[in-house]
């Protein structure tokens, strides 16, 4: 049944106007985005098969284009629409880790770095550098390497971080292999620039390796 001959209460975008965006759930959020179905499918209908096939809401955003287009029944508009969504909650998240912001919400941190890294087909390491009171001074990319490594020199990242007159720093990076698990290298250069920031009163607070929709946690892991 296409959504036009639902009661007027269940259709998505009345819904939102009369109920809320909290009352909906996960499909009809899509549905609204994807404006319409496909042939014997409701718009709902497209949203739903979209979870099921990327498994959840956050693997569906891990997605790059390619990805959706290969999703029967999307299509390149229904797929630019899903993309440019994305890149809004991007920026959005962007928005919460500007200088001055005060750094007390891991869950904040971990999307940001979700969107900002996990589409990328190079390994890139991001230092946001803290006061004392663990507000954002900066957000810095530090390296950017090949599809299997990157450079990261402790001398370097000590001049930035003093540069910034940061008193803390949380580093991450990812895995374009999409798994989120440290290597045995990850382990060697934390402990080398915990090492050579703690000689100028720097405390690395954290490091995320991001790998598709995941984000492991130096810190959760004992690993710091």
């Amino acid at each position: 049944m296409a959504i036009n001959d639902w009661p007027e209460g269940e259709r998505p975008r009345e819904k939102l106007r009369e109920r809320g965006a909290a009352a909906l759930s996960t499909a009809e959020l899509l549905a609204i985005v994807l404006r319409t179905g496909m042939r014997g499918k409701s718009a709902v209908d497209l949203g739903r098969e979209l979870l099921q096939e990327c498994g959840n809401l956050s693997s569906l955003f891990s997605a790059d284009l390619d990805r959706l287009l290969a999703i029967k029944g999307l299509g390149n508009a229904k797929a630019v629409q899903l993309q440019a969504v994305i890149e809004l909650a991007r920026r959005a998240l962007q928005e919460q880790i500007k200088p001055g912001l005060n750094l007390n919400s891991p869950r904040t941190v971990r999307d940001f770095l979700r969107l900002t890294l996990r589409s990328q087909d190079k390994e890139s390491f991001l230092g946001i550098f803290l006061d004392a009171q663990n507000r954002v001074l900066a957000v810095e990319e530090l390296s950017s390497g090949t599809l299997t490594q990157t450079s990261v020199f402790p001398r370097e990242v000590v001049k930035r971080a003093l540069k910034s007159n940061a008193a803390a720093v949380v580093f991450a990076h990812n895995h374009p292999s999409g798994l989120a698990e440290p290597s045995r290298a990850d382990e060697v250069l934390t402990q080398a620039l915990k090492q050579a920031l703690a000689l100028v009163d720097v405390k690395v607070l954290d490091h995320f390796i991001v790998g598709g929709s995941s984000a492991m946690s130096f810190a959760e892991r004992g690993l710091l």
